[in-house]
C-alpha cells in the first residue's frame, strides 16, 4: 500500500469550527410572531424540517468568514467596522410582509420571511456596514442579496405570497459567532444605532 510522504510545512487546512457574521435580531415580540407564522405556513404547506427557535431568528447582514477558532485580528477589524457603521446610522423600521422559498440544493430550499418596501432602510444599512468593512480591510464578494429571515430548510417549495406585516424598530446589530454543526449562536459584540 502506497502512502504519500508528508512535506515539511504543508498539511491539510484546519477544519472550520466557527462562523462569524453580522446580524440583526428581531425584538422578542416580533420574533415570537415570526415563529408562530412560520409554524402555521409549515403545517399548511407540509414543509418538513426543524423551524428555528424564536431566539435564533435573525437577519444576516454580512458574512465575516469561517475559521478554526477565533482570529483576534479579524475580530478587531470587525469591531472597527461595526463601530464605524453604528456611528452614522439611526435606528430604523423593518417590515417583512411576504414568505417564499429561495432556490437551494435539490432538497434544501430555505423558506424565508422577506419584504419589499419595508426593507429599504435595512438594505441601505447593509450597504453602509459593507462599506465600513471594506475600509477596515475586508474583501466582500459582489453578490446580490435580499435581506430576509430564514425560517427553515425544507425539500418543499413555497411560491412568494403576502402575509400580515411584521414590523419592529432595529435599534442595534451584533457580531455573532456560530459554532458550526452545533446550532448555537454566541453574540460577541453589540452596537446601538443612533436614537
Amino acid at each position: 500500500m502506497y502512502s504519500q510522504p508528508s512535506l515539511p510545512g504543508i498539511g491539510a487546512a484546519p477544519i472550520p469550527t466557527d462562523r462569524l457574521f453580522f446580524a440583526i435580531f428581531p425584538e422578542m415580540d416580533a420574533a415570537r410572531r415570526i415563529a408562530k407564522l412560520a409554524r402555521g405556513f409549515g403545517l399548511e404547506h407540509g414543509l418538513s424540517g426543524a423551524f428555528l427557535a424564536a431566539e435564533r431568528l435573525h437577519i444576516s447582514l454580512h458574512h465575516v468568514g469561517d475559521f478554526a477558532g477565533l482570529p483576534q485580528g479579524t475580530l478587531a477589524m470587525a469591531g472597527k467596522a461595526g463601530s464605524a457603521a453604528a456611528a452614522v446610522t439611526p435606528a430604523f423600521e423593518v417590515e417583512f410582509d411576504q414568505v417564499e422559498s429561495f432556490r437551494g440544493g435539490a432538497d434544501n430550499h430555505p423558506f424565508v420571511l422577506s419584504g419589499n418596501h419595508g426593507i429599504i432602510a435595512l438594505s441601505a444599512f447593509c450597504k453602509t456596514l459593507g462599506g465600513a468593512m471594506e475600509k477596515t480591510g475586508f474583501k466582500l464578494l459582489a453578490t446580490s442579496y435580499k435581506p430576509h429571515i430564514t425560517l427553515l430548510y425544507s425539500d418543499g417549495h413555497v411560491a412568494r405570497q403576502l402575509v400580515a406585516p411584521i414590523t419592529w424598530t432595529a435599534r442595534e446589530f451584533a457580531l455573532v459567532r456560530s459554532l458550526l454543526g452545533r446550532k448555537q449562536y454566541i453574540v460577541l459584540a453589540r452596537w446601538s444605532l443612533l436614537s
